[in-house]
C-alpha cells in the first residue's frame, strides 16, 4: 500500500477528494511550486558545486573530460619509460637524450561529457510534511547540477516525466540550463500534475527511454522518491550503467523515515480517502516496516549495479547537501531561517 501518494496537506482546506488538488494558494508559494526567478538565482549556489569525475569520460564532442576512445589525443599529458607496445611515433627523443633511457609521449583526449537529468514528477513526488514538496526540491538540485555543468562546459540534458515524457537533448551554455528551468516550472506545478492519472510503469519507462537522451560517456543524474522499482528496473539500470556514470538522487519526508506521533490521521490518494491511525505499536511497527523495506530495496539496487546513491529531504538544503557529494565546501546555516512548509 502507497501511504502517501497525491496528498497535499494543508491546514486551512482540504484536498479535493474527487481531483486530489488543493486550493490554488497552496500551489503557488515556493514550498509548493518553483519560480522561475528562484531556479535562476541558484547560479550563484551552483558554482562550488564540481562534477568532474575521477573516471574517464566516452562522450563525442572536444572539451574538458578525458575520454576513453582509443588512438592519439589532441593534448600533451607526460612523457614516460617506453613500454613494449608503445608506438615508436610518440617517442619523446629529447628526453630520451637527455636521460639515456627510452622515453615515449602520452596524449590525451579532451572531449565534452553530457549531463543527463532525469527527474521524476510522479503524483508521489508532490508531498511533504515540511519543507517543500519532492517535487520542489528536485526541481532546485536539478537546476543546481545545470548551472555547475554549464559552467565546466559540458551540455546539459533531461528527461522530465509525470505521465508523460518531456525529454531535452543535451545543450551546451546558458541556453540549455534555461531551457530546462522552464520546463522544470511548467512540469512542477501540482494542480495540473495531480490532474494526470498515474503511469503504473512509469519510472521503468522514463528509464528505457532515457537511453534515447543520454549518449554514452554521459553522466546520468536520477531524481526520484523510487517507489516504483522492480527486477525490470534493475535491468534498465545495468544497461544504463554499462555506457554511463549513474547517479541517484532520493527524495523523501521525515515521515517516510519516522512514523508520526501515535494519532489518527486523515489521508488520502487523490481520489480515495481514508484514515491512518498510529496509535497502536502494531500498526507504527507495520508502518515502518514498509518504509523500511523499501529504504533498504533501493539501496540494495544501487549497490549491486554500483551506483551512488545521495538522499535529499524536503527540508534540507539543496545546496549543501549536493556540495556534500559533489565537492565543494558546505556554507553555515543562517541564523534563524525562515521555516517553510508545504502546509
Amino acid at each position: 500500500m502507497r501511504f502517501f501518494e497525491r496528498f497535499l496537506p494543508n491546514r486551512n482546506r482540504p484536498a479535493d477528494a474527487t481531483t486530489g488538488t488543493a486550493p490554488d494558494s497552496a500551489a503557488r508559494n515556493s514550498a509548493t511550486r518553483p519560480s522561475l526567478d528562484e531556479l535562476i538565482a541558484l547560479r550563484q549556489q551552483a558554482g562550488k558545486l564540481d562534477l568532474s569525475r575521477k573516471q574517464s569520460a566516452r562522450a563525442q564532442l572536444s572539451g574538458g573530460h578525458a575520454s576513453r576512445f582509443r588512438g592519439r589525443g589532441m593534448d600533451y599529458q607526460e612523457s614516460r619509460i617506453y613500454q613494449p607496445g608503445d608506438d615508436i611515433r610518440n617517442m619523446d627523443w629529447r628526453v630520451t637524450a637527455r636521460t639515456g633511457r627510452p622515453h615515449t609521449k602520452v596524449y590525451q583526449e579532451e572531449r565534452e561529457r553530457p549531463v543527463v537529468l532525469c527527474v521524476d514528477l510522479n503524483p508521489g513526488m508532490f508531498f511533504a510534511s515540511r519543507g517543500a514538496l519532492k517535487s520542489v526540491v528536485a526541481a532546485r538540485a536539478a537546476s543546481l547540477i545545470a548551472w555547475a555543468t554549464a559552467a565546466h562546459g559540458d551540455r546539459i540534458g533531461a528527461l522530465l516525466f509525470n505521465g508523460n515524457h518531456h525529454e531535452l537533448p543535451p545543450r551546451g551554455g546558458k541556453h540549455g540550463v534555461l531551457r530546462l528551468i522552464r520546463q522544470l516550472v511548467a512540469q512542477t506545478d501540482p494542480l495540473e500534475n495531480l490532474r494526470q492519472p498515474p503511469h503504473p510503469q512509469g519510472l521503468n519507462t522514463a528509464l528505457g527511454r532515457l537511453r534515447r537522451v543520454s549518449r554514452p560517456g554521459s553522466l546520468v543524474v536520477l531524481l526520484s522518491d523510487f517507489y516504483g522499482i522492480d527486477e525490470e528496473t534493475g535491468k534498465h539500470l545495468t544497461r544504463l550503467r554499462q555506457h554511463n556514470d549513474v547517479i541517484a538522487i532520493q527524495l523523501v519526508d521525515v515521515l517516510e523515515l519516522t512514523p508520526p506521533p501515535p494519532a489518527r490521521y486523515g489521508v488520502s490518494d487523490g481520489q480515495d480517502t481514508g484514515i491512518l491511525d498510529t496509535r497502536s505499536a502494531t500498526a507504527r511497527k507495520a508502518y515502518n516496516d514498509f518504509f523500511s523495506r523499501h529504504h533498504q530495496a533501493l539501496r540494495d539496487l544501487m549497490r549491486s549495479r554500483i551506483i551512488p546513491l545521495l538522499q535529499l529531504s524536503t527540508d534540507d538544503d539543496v545546496a549543501n547537501v549536493l556540495r556534500s557529494h559533489f565537492g565543494g565546501r558546505a556554507t553555515p546555516p543562517a541564523q534563524n531561517p525562515p521555516q517553510e512548509t508545504a502546509a
